[in-house]
């Protein structure tokens, strides 16, 4: 019995090197709509000098409590997709050689097609070129990201009349047909844990018609990008993801939780989200909750 826990915990430490990692995309990335977008910037470094910490510095919060030592960096730009970092951003992204980026495109794949995939495919295969000529064993993770609620529910929206997981389902397509244009690429569902969210009671799926008692929505006002909670599920599929860590032995008191506003219970069935996923998607094993350490009350972070 003992032999088999020492062996998990290696096998989830080899998940976890830590390292630099580099994060590349828009406002889904630098949280615009929430507090988070400047949430503890100062504990990362935004390499376009406009003082996000965003899900990043949510990231480095998440693994900086788990004891693993990322250097946390992003590369961000509103309305964007990938292409745009390709053609204008390749000069501030190749000043070092990075162990980990993670790419983030436009939120409906194509600003002018919606749903196809070809530009991201094609600037996906130059970031990878470009990123591996500086380091050939770079990780590359590419984040799928989640319905818009404006896109599925007004009339003008590219999935009007749809289930409201469509959205999130095409995109993933989107980026697995991108992640096929390099070798090695893994595709983070972000997107599939806000549906998850949705399906499971945690979130409400239609913001228009206001929101049930006891759920969260997790979209912002615009009903188009994150709500803090939308961010924080984002962060946690992202560390259970690239760090190998479950995300629900972070614990209901997480601190970052706490200072952006959720309670001990939304925290909680977030992580239980965010963990669902990643076992479904077979990134960790479909195990109960390891008892933890006994809860704590809730407080800020350390600095």
């Amino acid at each position: 019995m003992r032999g088999s826990l020492a062996l998990c915990l290696l096998l989830i430490a080899g998940n976890a090197a830590a390292g630099s990692i580099l994060f590349i995309g828009n406002s889904f990335t630098y949280a615009q709509g929430s507090p988070v977008r400047f949430y503890r910037s100062n504990t990362v470094t935004d390499l376009n000098h406009q003082g996000i910490g965003g899900v990043p510095a949510l990231f480095k919060s998440f693994t900086a409590q788990a004891g693993l030592p990322y250097e946390v960096y992003l590369e961000t730009e509103p309305g964007v997709s990938l292409d745009w970092h390709v053609d204008h951003r390749l000069g501030v992204i190749g000043r070092r050689a990075w162990d980990t980026v993670v790419m983030q495109g436009y939120s409906t794949l194509d600003p002018r097609k919606p749903g196809d995939a070809a530009a991201v495919t094609t600037a996906v295969g130059q970031l990878a070129a470009f990123l591996r000529s500086k380091n050939p064993a770079v990780v590359l993770r590419l984040m799928a990201t989640w319905s818009r609620a404006d896109q599925t529910y007004e009339p003008n929206g590219a999935w009007y009349g749809k289930p409201i997981e469509t959205m999130a389902r095409d995109v993933r397509a989107g980026y697995d047909l991108a992640a096929k244009s390099a070798s090695g690429i893994k595709v983070v569902p972000v997107g599939e844990a806000w549906t998850r969210a949705m399906q499971t009671g945690v979130a409400d799926p239609n913001p228009y018609d206001g929101i049930d008692a006891g759920k969260v929505d997790l979209w912002a006002d615009d009903h188009y990008h994150a709500s803090t909670y939308g961010y924080y599920l984002e962060a946690l599929v992202l560390f259970g993801s690239i760090a190998g860590r479950d995300p629900r032995s972070l614990g209901e008191s997480e601190c970052s939780g706490f200072e952006l506003g959720l309670s001990a219970a939304q925290i909680g069935a977030l992580q239980q989200v965010a963990f669902d996923q990643l076992a479904a998607e077979g990134v960790m094993s479909a195990a109960p909750r390891l008892p933890g350490k006994p809860a704590e009350p809730a407080a800020r972070c350390r600095r």
